[in-house]
């Protein structure tokens, strides 16, 4: 299904922004250790308060975004991406790169992907009919899983070869390039008008927005919980593999990066299950299996047996989640009223990785006090209950039943 021209810039922009990110996967980790030297508790402080303080500052944002327009704040936020992360190659080039400056571009490049996320996620819907939303969401989730399967392997190498800020070069380029590509995008975007002077609670709108859909309010506590228990496993599944189970790195890489074709193949299912079954049984149906694979990675043994389970419990975790993603994405544009997008989606954005930021401190702490496997299977038994909070009224509201706030503009007639 062909969706214009335009679509098409904004797809290639993100499809090399995102190849540019998972290729510097963990790039920062890699720097703080190989170059700074730096401890567990530094890497960790790095991974959690990075994002963390870019998610509190990027809540201003919201309302900001809300009322430009969308294209010059994307093109904006890849220019400052692409910026920050430039400090970092010039301040190792001149012997003078410290764990502060690594901290900051970690705050500053969070707060623009937020950005980012949000503008886009608005300009999409306006993009976009409708009727096109999924098959757009889905192009843009089969993009990131194929980034992921091919991003992680390469930026290793690049790293072992040329050095531990290659990847960060490249993925400043690729910002770069992802802003052209939103410029190729071309003019004519409208700009969003007020009707009511700025008022102090309109940065509360987004979430006042999802606390009180009855759609979007179970979909947006059990992703929140969902994610932040899947990723505060991560860190902690690496040190049981890597620190205690001997797995070398290469190892521990494939066991991530193959089973990332699951994510493409759910991507590409995610229309065609949609048409036949229904978006909320959909979103339900994938939404429940997504949680019941983590559990099994409290299992994991030494040798090749341990790297089948694995890749097996990550393989159906992935493609679950490959499927739920897009069929979210769509569902939350096409909920979210006109005026209100942007800020729903900072809202969102900021919210979820504020969460997983502290949850994934927690796990670090617990299997710090515990065990690694502890803390794993803790996660995993605590993801079988997420599910129930997407049985609730999710009774999707009639146009003329979502008011808009008090700064949106009058609907067209």
């Amino acid at each position: 299904m062909k969706l214009g021209r335009r679509f098409g810039w904004l797809w290639g922009a993100y499809a090399v922004s995102t190849f540019g990110t998972w290729l510097a996967f963990d790039a920062f980790a890699m720097i703080a250790v190989l170059v700074l030297h730096a401890g567990s508790a530094e890497v960790s402080l790095l991974a959690s308060a990075g994002v963390a303080v870019g998610a509190v500052a990027a809540v201003p944002l919201g309302p900001w975004i809300e009322f430009r327009r969308k294209r010059p704040v994307m093109i904006t936020a890849d220019l400052v991406r692409c910026a920050a992360l430039l400090t970092l190659p010039a301040a190792y080039a001149l012997g003078v790169l410290g764990f502060g400056q690594l901290l900051a571009v970690a705050v500053i490049v969070a707060a623009a992907d937020i950005t980012f996320t949000a503008a886009s996620g608005a300009h999409l819907k306006a993009l976009v009919a409708p009727a096109d939303l999924l098959t757009a969401t889905s192009r843009f989730e089969s993009t990131t899983w194929t980034a992921s399967v091919l991003g992680p392997p390469l930026g290793g190498a690049a790293i072992g070869l040329i050095g531990p800020v290659t990847t960060v070069v490249v993925d400043a380029v690729s910002y770069l390039l992802s802003a052209l590509g939103i410029r190729a995008i071309g003019t004519g975007e409208a700009h969003p008008q007020r009707t009511a002077a700025p008022r102090a609670g309109e940065l509360l709108d987004g979430w006042r927005h999802l606390l009180t859909s009855r759609a979007l309010r179970p979909l947006f506590f059990n992703s929140l919980a969902n994610n932040a228990l899947i990723m505060a496993v991560s860190p902690v599944l690496a040190v049981l593999m890597v620190g205690h189970l001997g797995f070398t790195p290469w190892q521990y890489g494939l066991a991530f990066a193959v089973p990332c074709l699951g994510g493409l193949l759910g991507s590409r299912l995610a229309r065609p299950l949609t048409t036949r079954y229904g978006r909320r049984r959909v979103l339900l149906t994938s939404g429940v299996l997504r949680a019941l694979w983590s559990v099994g990675l409290a299992f994991v043994r030494p040798g090749v047996p341990g790297l089948l389970i694995v890749m097996v419990t990550e393989a159906g975790l992935i493609t679950c989640c490959g499927v739920f993603n897009p069929v979210l994405a769509a569902e939350r544009l096409e909920l979210a009223p006109p005026d209100r997008v942007a800020r729903t989606l900072a809202a969102w954005s900021v919210t979820g990785k504020a969460t997983t930021a502290a949850v994934t401190a927690l796990w670090g702490l617990l299997a710090a006090v515990t065990s690694p496997r502890t803390a794993i299977a803790t996660a995993g038994i605590l993801l079988l209950a997420t599910p129930l909070l997407l049985f609730r009224p999710t009774e999707r509201p009639s146009p003329a039943s979502v008011r808009p706030s008090p700064a949106a503009p009058p609907p067209s007639r």
